[in-house]
């Protein structure tokens, strides 16, 4: 029978509250995810996946001189002895540090299919190959010369470097990108050359500034290339604080054909945009007519990047075109730069350019002194073993008697030479060649060299001076061999001063036709192509229980100026409107209009345009379009309401704006002819109104019951028009309704409507 599972002890039982559990257990999961995952060590610019993967690599002896190994024995190693994560996320790891368009400087040869900009996926592991490249082997170089830390891996059954020895400043030659919890980082690569000249700047003046770096160090270097369009005030500001953001372009060129045509061939893209994506885009942009001067785009790409475009006319200028693509798609990016790493303590912090530089030579300083008193080390114990071999040659005689002789010679020989252990057990252990007279002489040579070797270590120790000029010359050494003078270390990345302001707007590259743009009474807004007439009668299609409100005869380039109840101005552009007769959409899909609010006037944006804005409590005032503009979906608060209010009026004012719209007359206005929802009539001039860009407004009519029904600016000399039924009807005797602004106005003419809006129907 089993035996069942005791009950625990009481005072092994603790009781936790909740909140105190999930904030130690959530902890521990963030400091693991920002340490152990997403952050890269400021000294080797590595995260553990990335270090393990070239550890392993270096143990499976994938050196630069050597041969190829499978992927899959690469990720294999790591997942079994170093890092216990799933293999496609390391496999993901190591493509990455062999894709030339993804870092600068390749850390892993790959051979094989490892995917291509337009974004394609590598081969399975089990295809392609790896081994280390020459920059990988010198980050490694000194590991076994005791140059850093090791620690037990997760099992305990290997070691692991803590840190890369970092023979380059990789963290700022490749970049990096994660995101942690609670925090990001996004650094750009740059040129080992640049970095190299910064680095000796800094080792000899300790002082110096991040601008002065960055006389050095230009920008980033992007492993694919483009134009870096900012000018140098951005940059300092962006390495001074480790944060920014940084324009890129891609790079093209204009190309001549016969017969005076041209054509635009892209040679580089900015970093870690697919180009297959981008051309989609541009293609897309095509076929919804916002590129009505682009014929064609077609992709020449090997594996160099070269994608054409054919304008649609020789007369199209090559620069306009160009600007409108980079405001449109991913040829211009905005790479954001977020310094944030790993100290050498392993807290996570926002470092400028010059503390980055400085923590990579302080992690230098320290794998030179240990490397140095490693090396001390060996060279001490083979002067004490060559020490005793000098003895033996001086006794060579002797040496080979006690040999002969005695059943035990070690202790013979060391009590009669004054040898110690280690002496007496090399000399025994030599081989009967070692006693040629040409040894001897081999011997004392080494021992003179170790000795004056020995004398350097020693004093390079001691001297901070004389570290910092060891490290100097391996800094040269890198530059030598990774600097612009190599292939490699070429700068790719052009730099250029920021651009000016588009110079044709973005709306003279749209094909331009007319459109009449239909907005209902419940809220759902359309554009149709053509100017219709007589839309309030035509067999327009609305929803059940809706029906026409407002329509504005506009084109596909202008934009429509929408003033709801709210007192806030809205703005939409007629190419962004469903198109077609259905019933269209919703304009709250668009804006943020309250549910509370609707729309009291739609027209076409004229930036001269005036308007008449009121609120139910009878106050209003003039204000210009151009001021109430703004195309965002929660628009410009115009009129200032109390709790209570609304807006009920925005009437156009004629003669401001000459756009063609058939609400306006064109003629100067000069009155204003308010009335009440108790159906009383005011008439007063339009100059006692203030011109606002924003407020409450001045108060237009009094009321003792009820609110503003509806008002109108006009010309009074040709008399005041208002609808009645499908017909209008004009007074031009209105010297009884003439008062002052302010007044409560009199009952209207004989004949007036009674409908809820005379003025605007």
């Amino acid at each position: 029978m089993a035996k069942s599972t005791p009950a625990p002890k009481p005072e092994e039982i603790r009781e936790t509250l909740l909140d105190t559990a999930l904030e130690e257990r959530y902890l521990a999961y963030a400091l693991s995810t920002i340490v152990s995952r997403s952050l890269p060590d400021v000294r080797d610019g590595l995260k553990p996946v990335h270090r393990r993967l070239l550890y392993a690599m270096r143990q499976l002896k994938l050196d630069p001189a050597g041969g190829f190994k499978k992927c899959a024995r690469v990720v294999g190693d790591v997942i079994g002895k170093y890092h216990p994560h799933g293999d496609a996320s390391v496999y993901d790891a190591l493509v990455r540090l062999a894709q030339d368009f993804a870092v600068r400087y390749p850390l892993v040869d790959g051979q094989g299919n490892f995917g291509n900009i337009d974004g394609d996926n590598p081969a399975a592991m089990r295809y392609t190959e790896s081994k280390l490249t020459d920059f990988a082997w010198a980050l490694m170089d000194g590991l076994d010369e005791d140059a850093v830390d090791f620690r037990p891996t997760y099992d305990g059954e290997e070691s692991e470097p803590v840190v890369m020895p970092s023979a380059v400043p990789n963290l700022l030659a490749n970049g990096s990108a994660g995101i942690a919890v609670g925090m990001a980082t996004n650094i750009p690569p740059h040129n080992v050359g640049e970095l190299c000249d910064a680095l000796l700047h800094l080792i000899k003046t300790p002082k110096a500034q991040v601008g002065t770096l960055i006389d050095m160090v230009k920008g980033p270097d992007f492993p694919t290339g483009g134009v870096l369009v900012e000018n140098r005030e951005t940059i300092v500001e962006a390495y001074r604080t480790g944060r920014g953001s940084l324009r890129v372009r891609a790079k093209w060129a204009e190309e001549k054909l016969d017969r005076g045509q041209y054509q635009i061939v892209i040679t580089e893209i900015p970093y870690q945009v697919q180009k297959s994506k981008l051309i989609e885009r541009i293609a897309a942009l095509m076929e919804e007519k916002k590129l009505p001067f682009l014929a064609d785009i077609r992709d020449e790409s090997t594996e160099e990047v070269r994608v054409i475009l054919e304008p649609k006319s020789r007369t199209v200028d090559a620069t306009q075109l160009m600007e409108q693509l980079f405001r449109q798609t991913d040829l211009e990016i905005r790479f954001g730069i977020n310094m944030n790493v790993l100290d050498g303590t392993g807290i996570p912090r926002v470092m400028d350019l010059r503390e980055m530089l400085q923590a990579y030579l302080d992690h230098r300083q320290v794998v030179l002194l240990r490397r140095s008193k490693n090396r001390l080390a060996e060279i001490v114990r083979r002067l004490e073993i060559l020490e005793g071999y000098l003895i033996a040659y001086l006794n060579l005689d002797e040496v080979i008697r006690i040999i002969r002789t005695e059943d035990e010679p070690k202790p013979k020989l060391m009590k009669k030479f004054g040898l110690n252990d280690t002496q007496a057990e090399a000399i025994l252990n030599m081989r009967l060649r070692s006693l040629r007279k040409l040894e001897e002489m081999e011997i004392r040579g080494e021992h003179k060299e170790l000795t004056a070797e020995r004398k350097d270590l020693n004093a390079l120790i001691k001297d901070e001076d004389l570290q910092w000029k060891a490290i100097a010359d391996q800094v040269k050494e890198v530059k030598k061999k990774f600097g612009g003078a190599t292939p490699l270390g070429k700068r790719r990345t052009a730099l250029a001063d920021a651009p000016t302001a588009v110079v044709v707007p973005l709306e003279s590259m749209m094909e331009k036709e007319p459109v009449t743009v239909i907005l209902s009474a419940k809220g759902w807004i359309r554009a149709m192509k053509g100017h219709r007439e007589d839309l309030a009668t035509s067999e327009l299609k609305f929803k059940e229980g809706d029906s026409f409100k407002y329509a504005a005869k506009a084109m596909s380039t202008d934009k429509i100026l929408l003033v709801g109840s709210d007192g806030r101005f809205y703005a939409v552009a007629c190419d962004r409107l469903p198109q077609g007769r259905g019933f269209g959409e919703p304009i709250r899909l668009m804006i943020d209009l309250p549910n509370d609010a609707e729309i009291i006037h739609a027209t076409v944006y004229a930036r001269e345009q005036k308007f008449l804005v009121v609120s139910n409590a009878g106050r209003g005032f003039v204000v210009k379009a151009e001021d109430a503009f703004a195309q965002t979906k929660n628009g410009r608060l115009v009129l200032n309401l109390a709790e209570g209010e609304k807006g009920v009026v925005c009437a156009p004012i004629p003669g401001t704006s000459g756009t063609g719209d058939d609400l306006l007359t064109g003629k100067p206005a000069d009155s204003i002819a308010i009335i009440g929802e108790n159906r009383k009539l005011l008439i007063f001039p339009l100059k006692d109104v203030p011109e606002m860009a924003r407020g409450r407004g001045v108060i237009l009519q009094k009321y003792k019951d009820g609110g503003t029904a509806d008002a109108k600016v006009f010309t009074l000399k040709e008399g005041l028009t208002w609808k009645s039924g499908d017909r209008e009807r004009t007074e031009t005797d209105l010297r009884d309704w003439v008062g002052d602004r302010a007044q409560a106005g009199r009952l209207p003419p004989k004949g007036f409507t009674r409908d809820d809006k005379p003025f605007s129907g």
